[in-house]
């Protein structure tokens, strides 16, 4: 497990409606010296605003945006103490850290925000490793994540991720012992036809 004394808090909310997430993420980032925020549409139509920083900061920015846009988000969260593994994971690449011959837990939410609070609610649960976290693009406003540890382990970060996710959880997942072969899909690339471009290549060279 990661050392969380320095971990920031982020906030997420989430839109239906685009012009309604810009104008929420233009108050969010006037409202409070926000370390960083992350703003964009995803599928299906939605829209994304992503602030972290210190709590207090994280909060207002929060609330600037939700009074700003008019409307109520579509979803949300807040975390105070991320954990260091997700807030890697939200910037990561569309590969899976090693998991053959590994437990392997699934999330698959309907929302971001929920995601985010299954991931971390799952890794602060019990030493398990955050394998994966693909947000919303290509999956029609979905995201899922990949926990890899030991069953046991797994088996407890599943059950506080799925807590966590409540009613946005779509399913969730234990894979006893992941085959090598997928494994290796997931380790190459989590998106279909990239992994096929990619094993044509593989062949080919």
């Amino acid at each position: 497990m990661s050392d969380r004394s320095a971990d920031p808090a982020i906030g997420v909310l989430e839109y239906g409606s685009i012009s309604a997430g810009i104008v929420a993420g233009d108050a969010m980032v006037k409202s409070s010296p926000v370390g960083s925020i992350y703003a964009g549409s995803t599928h299906p139509g939605k829209y994304l605003v992503l602030v972290s920083g210190d709590t207090a900061s994280v909060e207002t920015s929060l609330q600037a945006g939700r009074d700003a846009a008019g409307v109520p988000p579509d979803d949300e969260v807040f975390l105070a103490d991320v954990h260091a593994d997700v807030a890697a994971a939200v910037v990561g690449d569309d590969s899976a850290a090693s998991l053959a011959g590994e437990a392997l837990g699934i999330v698959e939410t309907a929302t971001i925000p929920a995601l985010l609070a299954a991931a971390d609610a799952g890794v602060k649960a019990a030493p398990v490793r955050l394998a994966a976290l693909r947000i919303a693009d290509d999956l029609g406003g979905k995201g899922y994540l990949l926990f890899a540890g030991a069953v046991a382990d797994v088996e407890a970060s599943l059950e506080r991720a799925v807590a966590a996710a409540g009613r946005r959880l779509v399913r969730s997942d234990l894979i006893a012992m992941l085959h090598a072969e997928m494994a290796a899909n997931l380790e190459s690339e989590l998106r279909f036809m990239r992994r096929v471009v990619l094993r044509i290549k593989e062949r080919a060279s």
